[in-house]
């Protein structure tokens, strides 16, 4: 049957003895992330031809968190990630292919390609298809990211609707994922830095001449892959993990890593626990770089610096450099490499000794931790602080809580002039399952920063934040969720919670006892029922310390 139905796609006899390769393509009209990605596949298939392979196009989910948030109060997002990777399943597996090359893009599309690489455990190439290029408002730079903060300040009265509208049409000038390091951009390095990218080939401009390098490189390593019979399993090893956290925490990346690169981790079954590693290695790994939102460069001068390579050499005393990279080398190897693109390192490492982009280990720009993880008695799991590289805002906040149960009850409440300097405010029930699908609350936390409350307060969520969210001292994914029995779903108008980022600790001053009549008088979280998407995800969803997997 399969033969019958690719002769009249123009195989020939010949092509049915090839190996049979995905290119994975999650693309989508809906957002400028992915409107390049269908001009790759065509050039991909070539490349693959050319080194012996066919190549079939596969399509997926794509998910965009600028344009998926806007239905359900950001509730598809997240569990968007594990319908890619059930996608990818069902074509490559169905249709037993021998390997595949992920087109990566926007946010959950580089994670889904890693989990469904570990799941499958087929020779994979994840391709870090690009960011895109930044325009200018009034005379200064302006990327998507200041478009994000500054519909904050409108929804808090700061702003004019129409001024935004003039910002955001000048914000995007091309194809590409958030020109800042958000949860795209760290994804693309940590895909890299897991030996699961070609070295060399994040981050990089969509469409750029290096992006296009990788591709024709990718199209031509896969096919080896599949020779020599390199699996992602014998890639994702614990050692790669420690890896991947190190640059994370060097780069001050995204929080949703965290979650990310632990779903990886089970879906690969490889026996790590992630946030025990960031919890491990914060407090050894310096800042070596401060990309927006962190600092005030530009994710084009990390690039010219040259991008995760020269992280990772600069890097190198405290990586495992044993680890393999799909490339063949091990990454102690690529990081030294000077080599054209034909052995799989796409760009040598000729950067000015005096770049200030990416700092030497002996001389970081910070030694504090960009991601800190706190525990409690409010987040006995855990619950996650992203860190500015300057770190001057707050570090230790203690005040009565202000409980919402909806980011629209907060925005409201911010309207309203409830919100006090001196609170910390709660926003609860919008966990991986409470939501369903971990609630989008960076808007909140954006208007906070509009009403000029960004440093007068704390915030204290279950839900997720964007991976361009660094304002102002926010908790968020604390687990165990409220809408559960955590404690955050327990917690009252008045009660005094204290945040302690030095002492890595969050804790609610309130009797056990108390706590307990409250949590007997919790009405138990009714399993959804239905076929939907949110109330499927919402049965099947793990807690993040399993990375959120659909594995219950």
């Amino acid at each position: 049957m399969r033969r019958a139905q690719w002769t009249a796609l123009g195989l020939t006899p010949e092509d049915m003895e090839k190996p049979k390769i995905a290119i994975v393509n999650s693309s989508s009209d809906l957002a400028s992330c992915f409107s390049h990605l269908d001009d790759i596949v065509g050039p991909l298939k070539q490349a693959i031809r050319a080194a012996g392979g066919i190549g079939f196009e596969v399509r997926t989910a794509a998910p965009s968190d600028a344009i998926t948030s806007a239905g359900a109060a950001g509730q598809y997002i997240l569990p968007s990630r594990d319908l890619i990777v059930g996608d990818i399943e069902v074509a490559a597996e169905g249709a037993l292919l021998d390997g595949m090359v992920c087109l990566a893009s926007c946010d959950k599309t580089t994670p889904a390609h890693l989990m469904a690489a570990g799941r499958l455990n087929i020779p994979t190439i994840v391709v870090a298809c690009g960011y895109q290029p930044s325009g200018v408002f009034r005379g200064e730079h302006v990327d998507f990211e200041d478009v994000f903060l500054y519909a904050g300040h409108v929804a808090s009265g700061r702003m004019t609707v129409a001024d935004l509208a003039e910002m955001s049409s000048c914000a995007i000038t091309g194809p590409g994922v958030c020109a800042g390091m958000g949860t795209a951009n760290s994804m693309h390095i940590a895909a890299e830095a897991l030996g699961m990218a070609l070295p060399g080939s994040t981050p990089v401009l969509a469409n750029g001449p290096r992006m296009w390098q990788t591709v024709a490189a990718a199209g031509q390593r896969i096919v080896e892959l599949i020779d020599e019979d390199v699996r992602p399993r014998d890639i994702l090893l614990p050692g790669a993990f420690r890896n991947a956290v190190t640059a994370m925490l060097a780069i001050s990346g995204s929080v949703n890593t965290l979650k990310h690169l632990q779903a990886v981790a089970v879906e690969a079954g490889s026996d790590v626990d992630v946030y025990a590693l960031f919890e491990e290695l914060a407090p050894k790994v310096p800042l070596l770089t401060a990309v927006k939102p962190n600092g005030e460069r530009r994710i084009d001068e990390f690039e010219a610096a040259g991008g995760t390579l020269a992280l990772l050499r600069e890097l190198g005393p405290m990586l495992d450099l044993d680890q393999p990279t799909v490339a063949g080398p091990t990454l102690g190897a690529a990081i030294t490499a000077v080599a054209p693109v034909s052995s799989g390192v796409i760009s040598p490492l000729d950067r000015p000794v005096a770049s200030d982009v990416i700092r030497p280990l002996d001389r970081p720009l910070a030694r504090h931790p960009g991601i800190v993880i706190v525990r409690g008695t409010l987040a006995p799991d855990g619950g996650v602080v992203k860190r500015t590289v300057t770190d001057d805002g707050v570090h230790r906040f203690s005040g009565p809580a202000k409980v919402y149960r909806s980011r629209e009850e907060g925005i409201a409440g911010i309207r309203g002039g409830e919100v006090r300097p001196g609170q910390v405010l709660v926003l609860t029930g919008l966990g991986l399952r409470g939501s369903p699908g971990m609630g989008l609350t960076s808007a909140f936390v954006f208007a906070l920063d509009g009403a000029g409350l960004g440093d007068q307060v704390a915030v204290v969520t279950d839900g997720q934040m964007s991976g361009l969210v660094n304002k102002g001292l926010v908790v968020a994914e604390v687990s165990p969720e409220g809408a559960v029995g955590g404690p955050l779903g327990l917690v009252r108008d008045g009660d005094v919670i204290t945040v302690d980022v030095d002492t890595r600790t969050i804790d609610l001053d309130v009797p056990e006892a108390e706590l307990a009549e409250r949590r007997a008088a919790l009405p138990a979280l009714a399993a959804p029922t239905g076929c939907s998407w949110l109330s499927v995800y919402a049965r099947t969803v793990s807690p993040l310390a399993q990375g959120a997997t659909l594995s219950k």
